[in-house]
């Protein structure tokens, strides 16, 4: 039987590979890109397409690598497909890379 240290260790080790998980999917920076505009709210693909000024072919195919590691989630409402963060773990994580690396500066700064 293990003890708790080894299962806290077996726990800590489940959570770093889900974490380099996210990380790797986050190592593009269309994702990254994508990911800072969906922080802001939900979005449609056209709507992502203007902001970035990438091709609808390249954004859809993003977000699905997106959809399929868990980052986001996507709601159909008749043909319109909007795309959100997934989980308030995803909010959180992009919510700090867009804190530092996204958002606009502030004057003076």
């Amino acid at each position: 039987m293990k003890d708790n240290s080894e299962l806290l260790q077996s726990a800590m080790a489940q959570s770093a590979e889900e974490a380099a998980a996210y990380l790797r999917t986050l190592s593009n920076p269309a994702r990254l890109l994508l990911l800072c505009q969906l922080v802001e709210g939900p979005k449609r693909v056209g709507e992502l397409e203007e902001a970035l000024g990438l091709a609808q072919a390249y954004v859809s195919q993003q977000l699905a690598r997106l959809r399929a590691d868990g980052l986001v989630n996507s709601e159909k409402e008749g043909r319109i497909v909007r795309y959100s963060l997934a989980d308030e773990r995803v909010v959180t994580l992009v919510q700090v890379l867009y804190d530092l690396f996204c958002a606009q500066p502030k004057a003076g700064s």
